[in-house]
């Protein structure tokens, strides 16, 4: 009996020391650049990879690219190769909370054990790498490179059957694709992250398609048909087989549910009829279809058919945190990552199609380099009020400045301007409560602005 508050104590002592090794590597990696500031190459992840032995070849990869529906692609596909019996690692971006959320063991955030474990075996080919690079005048790795470099180090130590990665931006040059997908998967492609990627659809497909690869199975959403035709040239010219939505798979049909929507789907190898899945939207219904359509190729070549049970019992546990995700009730307040017009126009219709409220009042961020007035456009139709407000971001756009875009979109009397967002999530309430029972608040412009709500109201789990 003596000794158990010795270990108590001591297994307090470790874990509490930990939490510190934990805020001391977060800290040097946020002193990097980061992921929105970077020089577009492949150079330094790629000789870091080198030096740790490429662990990024000891698994298979499903890589994802595209301009909106990444995560939430990326997320089914993960939880139904886990479903499946594999051992999973996923990557996604950015993080709503916890930096260890963008690196996932079997569905789970890494723990902070192996996440500095990673991370140790890393650094000293980081900081080789970027003694090279500042000799010859150029930068340290980023922020992100180096989230990537510790995420392949951590997959190939545990080690996965599979992991399911997303692109932190764009493609070819991301770092994350110094990996070889097996499966590539391109979610729908618009206007975003135009400084880097080009001012068109076509820089940017151009760009995104760059993450398909020499005989691998490529996976399209439905596309612009100038889009299409630049996926469907770079397939061509590496000898990767495109699978395309509307062409080879798809919705079928779909009706609404309750927590959800009905779904039935074509996929590459057969049909799936009537899958519930828990997320809301005809967008999110599409990102199934993709995902099915991945998840066929990567298991059988896309030519054997998925069995039912798994896929029904992967799809009722699938989330996707942030994305049109109802965080509390009385008055109903949702949370919302979009960040561009088309990722506004997705919610838009979302909100049409799979809610009723008497009033709905939104509470909007946006970054200071994204097309605001694009977003505030494409919301009009749906929001009754908006409360313009800026996050703690340094990226954020200065509320006032916000406000006076908003204006000239909703009108003066429809726009209230609050400074701070806890207040103006407050006012948000109360303006929705002039609706009764039914009325609604969803927080959106950006994943800061779904992610601070979010721990506002005390949703933390991701």
């Amino acid at each position: 009996m003596s000794g158990r508050p010795d270990a108590r104590q001591q297994a307090a002592a470790e874990a509490l020391e930990v939490r510190k090794r934990m805020r001391e590597t977060e800290e040097a990696i946020l002193s990097r650049a980061p992921e929105h500031d970077l020089v577009p190459s492949l150079d330094r992840i790629a000789a870091v990879m080198e030096l740790m032995g490429d662990p990024q070849k000891a698994f298979p990869v499903v890589h994802l690219t595209g301009t909106n529906g990444k995560t939430s692609t990326t997320r089914m596909v993960e939880r139904i190769l886990r479903e499946s019996g594999l051992s999973t690692g996923r990557f996604t971006s950015p993080h709503l909370h916890d930096i260890r959320e963008r690196i996932s063991l079997n569905g789970k955030p890494i723990p902070a054990e192996k996440f500095l474990a990673a991370y140790a075996d890393a650094i000293p080919f980081i900081e080789l790498v970027d003694a090279r690079s500042l000799a010859e005048g150029g930068p340290r790795m980023t922020y992100f490179e180096v989230l990537v470099a510790v995420a392949y180090a951590a997959f190939a130590d545990a080690p996965v059957d599979v992991a399911v990665v997303e692109v932190g931006m764009g493609g070819a040059w991301d770092a994350t694709n110094v990996a070889d997908g097996t499966v590539s998967v391109v979610t729908p492609v618009g206007i975003d992250h135009e400084r880097f990627l080009g001012s068109s659809v076509e820089q940017i497909a151009t760009e995104k398609s760059g993450i398909i690869k020499a005989d691998a199975i490529a996976v399209s959403s439905e596309q612009l048909p100038e889009v299409l035709q630049i996926l469907r040239d770079r397939a061509e010219e590496v000898g990767a087989d495109l699978a395309v939505e509307g062409e080879r798979f798809g919705v079928l049909t779909r009706e609404l549910a309750v927590g959800g929507q009905q779904v039935s789907v074509r996929g590459l190898a057969g049909d799936y009829p009537d899958l519930f899945l828990p997320l809301h939207g005809m967008h999110q219904a599409h990102n199934l279809a993709t995902a099915i359509a991945a998840v066929e190729a990567f298991l059988g070549g896309g030519e054997q058919r998925l069995d039912p049970q798994v896929l029904g019992a992967a799809l009722a546990d699938v989330t996707s945190p942030g994305r049109l995700e109802i965080v509390r009730r009385s008055p109903t307040v949702m949370v919302d990552a979009a960040h561009n017009p088309a990722g506004a126009i997705a919610l838009r219709d979302a909100l049409q199609d799979s809610f009723t409220f008497a009033r709905l009042v939104g509470v909007i961020g946006i970054f200071e380099d994204k097309d605001a007035t694009g977003i505030l456009e494409a919301l009009e139709p749906v929001l009754d009020h908006v409360v313009v407000s800026r996050t703690t971001s340094p990226r954020a756009m200065a509320a006032d400045r916000l406000g006076a875009l908003a204006v000239e979109v909703f009108g003066e009397d429809r726009v209230t301007v609050v400074a701070e967002l806890p207040d103006a999530l407050d006012t948000a309430a109360g303006l929705a409560d002039e609706g009764g029972v039914a009325g609604g608040v969803i927080a959106t412009g950006s994943v800061f602005t779904a992610a601070e709500v979010r721990m506002l109201l005390g949703a933390t789990e991701t």
